[in-house]
């Protein structure tokens, strides 16, 4: 393994691991991040996020394979398997993500996964009937980040 994959396999080490001190210390500080519930994330509110989900997910395991990476860009695909804590759904989430390098740290980290698959597993029949609506998603956004700055406020 290169450098850049060793980095990614560390991250998702420390997630399984609930690392939280190395997990953060993956991300460079101009770090950004964007994910279908978490969009334009910068550096501190992303190092928060994984510790706020990381904290909460009593629960949260993780499986992470086919880590590709090079000197600038990388890419890994893992699930996350977890109770939702606004129902006590189990979910079961394939995620697909990609990863910009600068200086042995992550700059850029996107992530991938079908919103509608997710919504019907957390949130039950209300994901199934309108997991495919803007609205929703926009709601599921809106709450995601409300928590994650009271977390972040309460530090």
């Amino acid at each position: 393994m290169n450098t850049n994959e060793n980095l990614i396999k560390t991250l998702y080490t420390s997630f399984q691991q609930k690392d939280y001190a190395t997990l953060r210390n993956c991300y460079d500080d101009k770090a950004v991040f964007s994910d279908t519930i978490f969009p334009n994330l910068n550096a501190n509110e992303v190092r928060n996020m994984w510790e706020m989900l990381l904290s909460r997910g009593k629960d949260l395991t993780l499986e992470f394979k086919n880590i590709v990476a090079n000197d600038k860009n990388g890419s890994a695909e893992w699930i996350a398997t977890y109770t939702f804590s606004g129902t006590g759904n189990k979910v079961i989430n394939h995620i697909k993500a990609d990863f910009e390098f600068e200086n042995g740290k992550i700059t850029k980290h996107t992530e991938h996964f079908d919103f509608y698959t997710w919504a019907r597993q957390a949130l039950g029949y209300m994901g199934f009937f309108l997991g495919w609506t803007t609205y929703l998603h926009q709601k599921v956004q809106k709450t995601a980040n409300e928590n994650l700055k009271k977390f972040i406020n309460k530090k």
